[in-house]
């Protein structure tokens, strides 16, 4: 029996090491302020010194190399803590502005709502408006689920709709830098920082249908008005605190779907974490079981109806954008 303790406990101690060391590599690679032939021989010497420290276990003076390997970690870590994520850098145009919002009343007012004129991903004509919402009209709020890389992964995009017919759009972002890209694994290392955007539909959403042609999916949702305000609000308190205060993407801990799961949280209370808020492609399954959704129909017939790509290229990016694509979509059983 102590064999086994042991020998499992060895294991552990290996794979902890695997790990740590997987991490810390990676780590000193995408955020070391060094080139790149600096960064790889950094990353490759804490590699190797995993693989010395883990054949070292086997050998008598182990204590030794896992002291040795502790401190190289604490040193890693040191340095991680203190990397903060920039209020100011070369921010790519489309996320160069961070909106913010107050509230007056029942009015509420947003300064830089995005409302781009997209022709493709990069041409576009730029443009920030000041904007204000009576949230005594606030009706409705849908969920918009974009796809652009197979069934499993997707951009989560919030929706609030208005008694006149105005939708207010919001999207947690990557702020890129200019020249930048979005990469799932550099962006679970502070490589990026985190945005909030607040847009036009025809601006957030149009340029995922037309402008880039992904699969688009739209679903209604039940939420009362009481509900979708209290969300909106979190969403601009969201805003204003980064603004104030940047905060680092995380691909897995920091992204669409779970900054706003979050959200979700704080208002209705305990809302069971689930592996498809990681696998976010399957949100809307999730959603329904959940009875968020218009569920009088089977999902496979709303996520059907709910395609809108089609229907936006057809119509083109007119001022009634919203209205079209919401044209033949199922509408919510109102709880």
């Amino acid at each position: 029996m102590t064999q086994i303790f042991y020998r499992g406990g060895h294991a552990m101690l290996c794979l902890t090491i695997v790990l740590s060391g997987c991490w810390a590599s990676l780590a000193l690679w995408y955020r070391l302020p060094f080139g790149s032939i600096t960064r790889l021989g950094c990353a490759t010497g804490f590699a190797l010194l995993t693989l010395a420290v883990i054949l070292g276990l086997f050998h008598p003076r182990r204590l030794r190399g896992l002291a040795t390997y502790c401190l190289a970690l604490a040193a890693v870590c040191i340095w991680w803590t203190s990397l903060t994520p920039p209020a100011d850098r070369n921010w790519a145009m489309d996320v160069e502005r961070q909106v913010t919002g107050r509230l007056t009343g029942s009015t509420l007012t947003l300064e830089n709502i995005r409302n781009f004129t997209w022709r493709s991903p990069v041409d576009f004509d730029a443009n920030w408006e000041t904007r204000s919402y009576d949230l005594d009209q606030l009706e409705s709020l849908d969920l918009f689920m974009s796809y652009w890389s197979g069934k499993t992964i997707a951009h989560m995009i919030i929706s609030f709709g208005f008694a006149d017919g105005e939708q207010l759009a919001w999207s947690v972002e990557v702020r890129r830098q200019i020249g930048g890209g979005f990469s799932p694994l550099a962006d679970m290392f502070k490589t990026n920082t985190l945005s909030l955007i607040a847009a036009d539909e025809r601006d957030l959403l149009g340029t995922r249908t037309n402008a880039r042609g992904e699969d688009v999916q739209l679903y209604r949702t039940n939420t009362s008005p009481q509900k979708a305000r209290a969300l909106l609000l979190h969403y601009v308190a969201a805003a204003n605190q980064l603004a104030d205060q940047p905060q680092w993407y995380n691909s897995l801990f920091s992204n669409c779907t779970t900054v706003v799961f979050q959200m979700i949280r704080t208002i209705v209370g305990d809302v069971p974490l689930d592996w498809r808020v990681m696998a976010n492609g399957y949100l809307p399954q999730y959603a329904y079981d959940a009875g968020v959704l218009a569920s009088r129909l089977p999902l496979q017939e709303l996520t059907e109806k709910g395609r809108i790509t089609a229907r936006a290229q057809a119509h083109g990016i007119t001022p009634d954008y919203s209205r079209i694509i919401r044209q033949g979509v199922p509408a919510p059983l109102q709880k």
